[in-house]
């Protein structure tokens, strides 16, 4: 059942048991607040009565007909629910159980709820915000790549990719005591080992500073970046082929404010028929060079030199068609 979030509205749910038990379920902004009647036959084991498999009761009274209710008042934080981003909207899910036996053993009664609302505007995941935890620090910089879970909420737990499907890659540079930075992804290919070899045949993802050519052959795109010193590539799996992979990005991060020739991150719009900039689409104009030759700016090179500047290797990745029964694993 999917309770979807309405301040001040009460979804109340009853369901047929031995029991005759009902369910109260009140989604607010940050918690939620549930009520569970139960016969007076089952007050005695109120203790294996669970919100999330872990929280018991908050509290508990009796009703003039001889049930019980128990009241669960937790935070989304609490209790193993699971945050998940959707489109527009955050979806806590969690599930009410009741576990008679030892810990070991499964519920025998379980009902699932979820509640769904609406992003807040400028909300960030704090995943998706490499500074967000970094409050101390000094010295080099710190650089990031990593494949993301369908839902952007933290990184995949599995390294397989379905056929067709597209595949989240997260780049991102911690600051730490440094000036704020953009991140950017200058260049990446994609080979069948973790290290390059000469004349070792590759597929070219981002080049020419910046140029997300992927974009152009396939549906590959640079999705809005959800902090500066971030960015997240969707790549389209199916140009890759089946077969593991490992994806091989020079990044560099640099001064925010500063967007040129070399520092740049460009996509083709099929929709209008050219290169847009991801940062300022009113200065796509900076893409130009993408069909051609950006060159490089020597401003600032020194520091390029310093350590605004990291190659990173994610993989193996293993790409899968999953209509073959001969499915490769990880």
């Amino acid at each position: 059942m999917f309770l979807h979030f309405s301040l001040g509205v009460i979804l109340i749910l009853a369901f047929a048991t031995a029991d005759d038990e009902a369910i109260t379920i009140n989604c607010r902004k940050d918690s939620v607040s549930i009520t569970w009647r139960i016969s007076p036959e089952l007050a005695p084991y109120a203790t294996s009565l669970f919100l999330g498999n872990v929280c018991i009761r908050s509290s508990m009274n009796s009703l003039p007909n001889g049930d019980w209710e128990l009241h669960f008042d937790y935070r989304f934080i609490d209790c193993k629910f699971k945050k998940k981003i959707k489109g527009k909207h955050l979806i806590h899910q969690n599930v009410l159980s009741y576990k008679p036996g030892k810990k070991s053993q499964s519920p025998v009664y379980e009902y699932f709820f979820e509640c769904v609302q609406r992003r807040p505007e400028g909300w960030i995941p704090p995943f998706l915000n490499p500074g967000a935890s970094v409050s101390k620090g000094q010295g080099g910089l710190v650089f990031h790549m990593a494949l993301l879970n369908e839902q952007m909420s933290g990184t995949a737990k599995s390294n397989i990719i379905q056929l067709g499907s597209f595949m989240p890659i997260w780049a991102a540079v911690e600051q730490k005591a440094h000036q704020p930075l953009r991140l950017f992804m200058e260049e990446c290919v994609a080979a069948p080992t973790a290290k390059l070899q000469p004349e070792q045949q590759i597929y070219p993802i981002i080049e020419n500073k910046g140029c997300l050519i992927d974009s152009v052959k396939g549906n590959s795109k640079f999705l809005p970046r959800y902090h500066s010193s971030a960015l997240v590539l969707s790549l389209e799996s199916s140009m890759l082929g089946v077969g593991k992979v490992y994806i091989h990005c020079k990044l560099v991060a640099w001064d925010p404010d500063v967007l040129n020739t070399s520092k740049k991150a460009c996509q083709f719009s099929k929709e209008n028929v050219g290169w847009e900039l991801l940062d300022d689409p009113s200065q796509s104009d900076l893409c130009s060079c993408c069909d051609e030759s950006c060159k490089s700016l020597h401003k600032r090179a020194a520091q390029d030199s310093q350590g605004l500047s990291h190659v990173s290797v994610l993989g193996p990745l293993v790409i899968v068609d999953m209509s073959d029964s001969g499915m490769l694993t990880a």
